[in-house]
């Protein structure tokens, strides 16, 4: 099975921007169609982003269509999401996810999980 570390998460100022890593081990990523989520306290779990293995496909929420972007270098094994113009409701943890089967798109069950970073953004 497939380990993913999330990293890149941090404190940023609302109109400010980072990018989030996922590093895979244990398995190459370039069979996996991959995937990322949020959940802020008190609230349910929100699709993000996903990108299908190859890179050649992507979607995303609507909460944050035009503002992130997911890619992907299976090279390095690492996925990513470029977050611009972070908002005040973009406060989160974020997570990592993966799905093995390359055939299923869009992802319908994302079978591993990262441990999650943490985004805050302040006003």
């Amino acid at each position: 099975q497939v380990q993913l570390v999330e990293s890149g998460g941090g404190l940023v100022q609302a109109g400010g921007s980072l990018r989030l890593s996922c590093a895979a081990s244990g398995r190459t990523l370039s069979r996996y169609n991959m995937g990322w989520f949020r959940q802020a306290p008190g609230k349910e779990r929100e699709f993000v982003a996903a990108i299908r293995w190859s890179g050649g496909s992507r979607y995303y929420g609507d909460s944050v269509k035009g503002r992130f972007t997911i890619s992907r270098d299976n090279a390095k094994n690492t996925v990513y999401l470029q977050m611009n113009s972070l908002q005040l409701e973009d406060t989160a943890v974020y997570y990592c996810a993966a799905d093995s089967n390359a055939r299923s798109w869009p992802v319908t069950d994302f079978g591993s999980w990262g441990q999650g970073t943490q985004v805050t953004v302040s006003s």
